[in-house]
């Protein structure tokens, strides 16, 4: 990691701190046939799924969740045969959002969390995306950080450059991680300084309530249901005055990290929640199915002013 220690550079209160990013050639990829959906298709409440094969799949939605849907926009889940199918439909997804948004705002806002989304991300890095992606539009940032040096193993920025952002020709300067010489306290305020100064400049843009409406945010989801830094019962998933705050007791270590607060996550004009694996499934089931808990998991409280779509593996999926 010693280049990648030696080309981090500190910047002040609202500005970035980056890491250039290079770009690797990747192999060719032989003709692909499209992604396989599992079989069904159903709409309520606002909630539509999508697949290819009939499996008796279709969730049953909690009545909260159907009327959640109405009132904040659309909800879609999309259901894979593979992780892999998973991946070559997401990394079309986010491809199709930045041509939307590069020819409507000239710019393309992505929020990243960590965890198995990075590898989820990777059909980006081959072709066709890797060369017909304008990425010198895009701006990528963090919706959580853990409080740690850059080439530490936990930290989501050196997920991200190793398994996605090396590997793109994404301009170093837009590239906004956060700076970890600073308290966790005084990390998250300085990146609220440099969003707000994004906001400013229409590199990100604004809602109609005056937070950051980011074009993409790529959520993934714990195994306890946890969503960015934001864990069952605790006091955060309450906050609702700053759009960046801190923990120093999260439940799963390490302790201090800095989080995006719901509203600024449920400003975005689209989210992707992406989930694969079995160990998850009976969290999916809860937020997707007919789960009679009265106990509201941070992932249910995902519900944007505009589109939320669901990318789930079949194992995912077994319990719905």
């Amino acid at each position: 990691m010693a280049s990648l220690s030696s080309s981090l550079r500190s910047f002040s209160a609202g500005r970035r701190r980056l890491l250039p990013a290079s770009r690797a050639s990747p192999p060719p990829l032989s003709s692909r046939s499209p992604p396989r959906r599992l079989a069904f298709s159903a709409d309520f409440g606002g909630l539509s799924l999508t697949g290819a094969r009939s499996r008796n799949l279709v969730p049953r939605a909690k009545s909260s969740m159907a009327g959640a849907a109405t009132e904040s926009g659309k909800k879609k889940v999309e259901v894979f045969e593979t992780e892999e199918d998973l991946a070559v439909s997401l990394a079309k997804y986010a491809a199709d959002l930045s041509a939307k948004f590069v020819e409507e705002r000239g710019a393309f806002s992505v929020v990243l969390s960590g965890g198995s989304l990075i590898k989820s991300l990777r059909k980006l890095a081959e072709v066709p995306y890797i060369d017909s992606v304008d990425w010198s539009r895009w701006h990528v940032l963090w919706v959580d950080e853990r409080v740690v040096p850059k080439d530490h193993d936990d930290s989501n920025y050196k997920l991200a450059y190793n398994g996605f952002l090396s590997k793109l020709p994404i301009l170093p300067g837009n590239v906004y991680a956060i700076n970890d010489a600073l308290s966790a306290e005084g990390a998250a305020d300085d990146y609220e300084t440099c969003i707000k100064h994004l906001v400013k400049n229409s590199t990100v843009a604004s809602s109609e309530s005056g937070l950051p409406k980011f074009d993409l945010m790529l959520l993934g989801m714990g195994p306890d249901g946890h969503v960015a830094s934001l864990f069952p019962g605790h006091p955060l998933v309450r906050e609702n005055k700053k759009w960046i705050t801190f923990i120093k007791d999260s439940p799963k270590p390490p302790p201090e990290r800095i989080t995006f607060t719901f509203p600024v996550i449920n400003a975005s004009a689209h989210i992707a929640l992406v989930v694969a694996g079995a160990g998850k499934a009976g969290v999916v089931h809860a937020a997707l199915g007919n789960s009679q808990s009265p106990d509201q998991l941070p992932v249910e409280m995902v519900s944007p002013e505009g589109e939320l779509t669901w990318f789930l593996d079949k194992d995912a999926a077994s319990k719905l």
